[in-house]
């Protein structure tokens, strides 16, 4: 295991000792740590927890100081007292994904089996797999039904995975800007990241840590490629527009003349210092790979009988994940009688609107977690 897991702060435990992980590849997992961070307290009877699952590039650290960055968790506007996702009321659990880079089981992790970094022979993974691990933490924990389980992006992949395959596990799903199924655009955005990675002579066809390497360069590309579809095209005219950094004239060369230019490269940099490359490989193929109706037949399929109350909520200027999407879950949760709530917020902030200050999502995930607790009669502790 890597040297730097065991100094993260935080929980990381083993799962799979007593019956191993099986992997939708054929592949059998286990033992494995899995790394996880809590908030607030379970009550007595385990009925407040609840699991928010993090994107493509988020981690286990929602809601408080990144130990790498040193920022502020990633969705700390939302998780905390007196924030939609209270603390004073619920005990909320976020895991670092299986195929992570930042505690739980992933390609840099040491294979026991070698002594050596998995890199690409650790098995390829699904959205499944990191719901079965999910799982087998919840187990762990002792909580037989979650309050609530919502997430964003990827999360939300997570998210109506959760409720399609434990459904019994789910009281309430918040699927936030996700979809049914990778679209095929975005399978070709995540391919020009992978191969911008593999194309960095750093890479070594995955064993770079062997070479005491890293793909700085290819990773940070596909970095700033994939932030390009988290913005919308008003939002980055709003920040950047055509400015110019740091000159008042064209240079006539390939230095960064723009701000925006300089901006993407400066995610592209600060992205490298605490992402792996092989868990981008890996974590964007899941993404790629999700696809509930091609699993159960349909997406009405994957919810038929459900008791799961559901709210979906899209951003009108997410691209990435547009409206359309949310609205297919929707048609096919009404197909079968399920409860379910949607909304579409207003927003020029594109797919990262649910990372950002948008007080009419903070209002909408709010009352629908408030509602469902009153239901449950869940009060503050």
């Amino acid at each position: 295991m890597s040297e730097a897991a065991f100094t993260l702060p935080g929980y990381r435990i083993d799962l799979g000792v007593d019956e191993k992980l099986r992997l939708d590849c054929g592949v059998s997992l286990g033992p494995f740590p899995l790394a996880y961070q809590t908030y607030g307290e379970l009550n007595a009877d385990k009925s407040n927890a609840i699991l928010v699952c993090h994107a493509l590039t988020g981690d286990q650290f929602v809601g408080e100081t990144h130990p790498i960055t040193g920022k502020p968790g990633w969705w700390d506007l939302m998780v905390g007292p007196g924030k939609p996702l209270d603390t004073e009321r619920y005990f909320v659990i976020c895991a670092n994904v299986l195929g992570g880079c930042l505690g739980t089981v992933g390609p840099k992790e040491t294979d026991p089996t070698t002594g050596k970094p998995y890199g690409l022979s650790f098995p390829v993974i699904t959205i499944a797999d990191m719901v079965r691990a999910q799982r087998m933490l919840i187990d762990h924990l002792g909580i037989d039904q979650l309050f609530a389980v919502l997430g964003g992006s990827m999360g939300a992949m997570q998210v109506l995975d959760w409720a399609a395959r434990y459904p019994e596990r789910v009281f309430a799903a918040v699927p936030i800007a996700g979809a049914a199924r990778h679209s095929s655009q975005n399978i070709a955005f995540h391919e020009v990241g992978r191969q911008a990675i593999m194309a960095d002579p750093d890479w070594h066809g995955g064993d770079y840590l062997l070479h005491g390497s890293r793909p700085h360069r290819g990773l940070a590309v596909a970095r700033m490629a994939a932030h390009i579809t988290y913005l919308s095209e008003r939002a980055l005219h709003r920040k950047f527009g055509r400015n110019l950094q740091d000159r008042e004239a064209l240079t006539y060369g390939f230095d960064a003349d723009f701000q925006v230019e300089s901006y993407l490269r400066h995610q592209g940099i600060t992205f490298v210092e605490r992402f792996d490359a092989n868990s981008y490989l890996y974590i964007t193929r899941a993404m790629d790979y999700f696809d509930l109706a091609a699993e159960f037949g349909s997406v009405a399929g994957a919810f038929e009988g459900t008791q799961v109350r559901f709210c979906l909520i899209s951003f009108t200027s997410d691209w990435l994940f547009p409206t359309s999407e949310s609205r297919t879950v929707v048609h096919a949760l009404n197909a079968v009688a399920a409860d379910v709530s949607f909304v579409e917020i207003e927003s020029d902030k594109g797919h990262d609107a649910f990372l950002l200050d948008e007080p009419e999502f903070r209002e909408v995930l709010s009352g629908f977690l408030n509602g469902c607790a009153e239901h449950r009669g869940l009060v503050g502790r």
